[in-house]
């Protein structure tokens, strides 16, 4: 039989996870995402494109954990719900990888529209709705500029005041944690994917409750 046009445009929306399942990435399904898949992509995902110091990539799979960290250090009450929201505030990227804001905006908006169709099927794969409250959203994104900021400053080689233009300058963090985030370096590929999947294991068990 010979392979058509439709056929090969057919083959090319699907990705074969290693756990055996197959996303259509024009059209995700809830019943086709692997929390264990996305763990081991965001895993192999370099922040930065890797332009990071260190001997190990800053995974997106520890930038979750990080802005996780912040956002209840900036709420202790936030929901689990929502604190598991913020762990997976980047997971499409186990697909699509972490493309630089720049490029985001260079492709358009049939990239931004994959992206949400893709992290809607990811919160309803594990329980949360298809879209998050606008305070949620906006804690979501506070939490992600505060964690970018430390990134650029102590991994990225920004200077702090081309670090305060991009992403502001942190405010109210508890002392502790910014002497963590100001202590920044990338965890090796396993380390990365097995904290990211406890944590994931956690507040998703305790939201379930």
């Amino acid at each position: 039989m010979t392979e058509t046009s439709n056929d090969r445009a057919s083959a090319r929306a699907w990705q074969r996870m290693l756990s055996g399942r197959r996303l259509d990435l024009l059209d995700p399904s809830p019943s086709d995402v692997a929390i264990e898949d996305v763990a081991h992509g965001l895993a192999r995902v370099a922040r930065w494109n890797g332009q990071t110091v260190g001997t190990h990539a800053f995974s997106v799979a520890q930038h979750a954990l990080v802005v996780e960290e912040i956002l209840t250090a900036l709420d202790p009450g936030t929901d689990r719900r929502w604190r598991l929201a913020a762990l997976l505030h980047d997971a499409p990227e186990y697909v699509i990888g972490d493309l630089i804001s720049p490029f985001k905006a260079a492709v358009g908006l049939d990239y931004k529209a994959f992206e949400i169709r893709l992290l809607k099927a990811i919160h309803v794969s594990v329980g949360l709705p298809p879209e998050l409250p606008v305070a949620v959203t906006a804690a979501i994104k506070t939490a992600d500029r505060i964690a970018a900021y430390f990134e650029a400053t102590q991994l990225a080689g920004f200077s702090a005041g081309e670090a305060d233009r991009y992403f502001g300058r942190p405010h109210a963090l508890p002392p502790a944690l910014a002497a963590r985030l100001s202590t920044l370096s990338g965890l090796p590929t396993a380390e990365a994917q097995c904290a990211f999947l406890a944590a994931f294991r956690a507040l998703s068990a305790t939201a379930a409750t």
